[in-house]
């Protein structure tokens, strides 16, 4: 149903324009986001998978208008906020929060854990006073901290313990919705399993939603109800995440589920790994067609003519891929 649907992106393109000359004239651009539409419900985790520089983050950090739209639509709770002006994006901004990749990065060095926290409280003026220091309190409870950490610096803290500091940060003003940018590629194996089960346990009592941007397929599989899948800025595949790991359909994705390690080494040894060949393209000059005919081993003189369509080709699985969706390729 349409009231399901809490974010529907359609047609996003994000490019970044390179600029030369005395000045300054933007010449050519870096399409990061090309053209991309998908869907994600209330209460789901929606995966987004793909090889370094394919527009993941780009996309996650598009949504949450960190960075303005080249072109498209953003449909949040059934308001378009792909173009709304800073003043208007205040109120989305309590319904939209982010986890950053880089858990130290992401975090002011100068400013304690409370000021850290507490920031977001004083933005949208939602505590102050005691109030403010309670919540700040509670807060750090629920993401496996004491309070005593409050008055800390990021420094004073590991990898893992900064990124519930992060996640802390993002649950203050009460989101619907979180965008995780790859929030384990940072840490320990296992302090990723503590933080993905801590992301799940909150997504249950707070009835949030995520969209989870990841390299590993196997954690993106074991927290995602749905995947979609990236090349190039261009979306390649989107199914559940039952469907896509049994029988990736696009190329591409058979090609990355193939490389997922399995435990068994003699399994491991026997299994049809699929290798890429060739480079990434450059985005700033993609293939005609479809981007990724040029390392595909089943592509024809159709793939540089035109470029496939995002098709629905079983219940709620998309493909974009002539082989797939042309019967007669």
């Amino acid at each position: 149903m349409a009231n399901d649907i809490l974010l529907e992106v359609k047609n996003l393109k994000k490019y970044f324009p390179i600029k030369k000359g005395f000045f300054g004239k933007a010449t050519l651009n870096v399409k990061a986001v090309d053209d991309i539409s998908f869907s994600i419900k209330r209460g789901e985790t929606f995966g987004l998978v793909g090889e370094s520089g394919c527009g993941k983050s780009t996309t996650g950090r598009t949504l949450i208008r960190l960075y303005n739209p080249t072109a498209g639509e953003i449909i949040f709770d059934g308001v378009d906020i792909a173009h709304m002006k800073e003043s208007q994006l205040m109120e989305y901004r309590k319904k939209i929060q982010m986890i950053f990749q880089d858990p130290y990065a992401s975090l002011n060095t100068r400013m304690t854990v409370s000021d850290i926290i507490g920031e977001p409280l004083d933005i949208h003026g939602l505590a102050s006073g005691k109030e403010r220091q309670a919540r700040i309190f509670h807060l750090l409870e629920t993401v496996g901290l004491s309070k005593d950490h409050a008055s800390r610096y990021p420094h004073e803290f590991s990898g893992g313990q900064r990124q519930r500091i992060g996640i802390a940060r993002a649950l203050a003003v009460d989101p619907d919705f979180i965008i995780c940018d790859e929030p384990i590629s940072a840490l320990d194996v296992s302090i990723q399993a503590q933080v993905v089960n801590m992301l799940e346990d909150l997504q249950k009592k707070h009835g949030l939603t995520y969209l989870f941007i990841a390299h590993d397929l196997s954690m993106v599989k074991y927290i995602s109800d749905r995947i979609g899948v990236m090349y190039l800025g261009k979306m390649a595949e989107i199914a559940s995440s039952d469907n896509l790991y049994a029988k990736p359909l696009h190329p591409y994705a058979q090609a990355l589920l193939s490389a997922i390690p399995i435990p068994d080494p003699e399994i491991m040894r026997n299994s049809n790994r699929i290798i890429i060949e060739g480079d990434v393209p450059s985005p700033i000059n993609p293939p005609s067609g479809c981007t990724f005919r040029t390392r595909c081993q089943y592509a024809k003189p159709l793939c540089a003519e035109v470029e496939p369509k995002l098709v629905e080709v079983n219940d709620d699985h998309w493909v974009s891929c002539h082989k797939v969706n042309d019967p007669n390729f």
